[in-house]
């Protein structure tokens, strides 16, 4: 990958320049919920349709994904207090113009489900920050599909 970014901790989530924040429940509930994004990092392709392969890399310090289009990341997970939040932080990507880059995935109770707020933060050039904004729409519909899936799969 060529693009190294810069390492960012949670304080990035509420911070950084460009911040896009999706919610949306489902009936699952939060342990199950955060299981499925922490211990079954493989599962996301499953559940994710942009995710075409992820792997955890160092005993679940980290995660390799592999995005429809060609995307890759490098990423290091930076919060995974169960079963409220999990976030990670991409270190290395091939998306130009990126500088730094996090989400997190907070899970809160509502009712026996799980309300989630999916926060995309991140900074990088001009056209970068541009692009990532009018990408807002599609990444809020690729987000309430996930959630959707994920929801299906887990009351299988």
């Amino acid at each position: 990958m060529v693009n190294r970014l810069r390492p960012v901790g949670l304080d990035f989530i509420d911070s950084a320049p460009v911040r896009l924040v999706f919610v949306a429940e489902m009936s699952a509930a939060p342990d199950a919920v955060f299981h499925a994004l922490n211990d079954d990092v493989p599962g996301w392709a499953e559940w994710f349709a942009s995710v075409t392969q992820a792997r955890s890399l160092d005993d679940g310090a980290g995660r390799d994904i592999r995005l429809k289009g060609g995307g890759h990341f490098r990423e290091t997970v930076i919060a995974a207090k169960e079963p409220e939040v999990y976030a990670y932080r991409v270190d290395e990507t091939n998306a130009p113009g990126a500088r730094a880059l996090a989400e997190e995935w907070r899970l809160v109770p509502v009712g026996g489900g799980t309300r989630i707020q999916w926060t995309f933060a991140t900074d990088g050039t001009a056209v970068f920050r541009g692009v990532v904004r009018m990408a807002g729409p599609g990444l809020g519909r690729a987000f309430k599909g996930a959630v959707a899936a994920l929801d299906q799969r887990l009351a299988r």
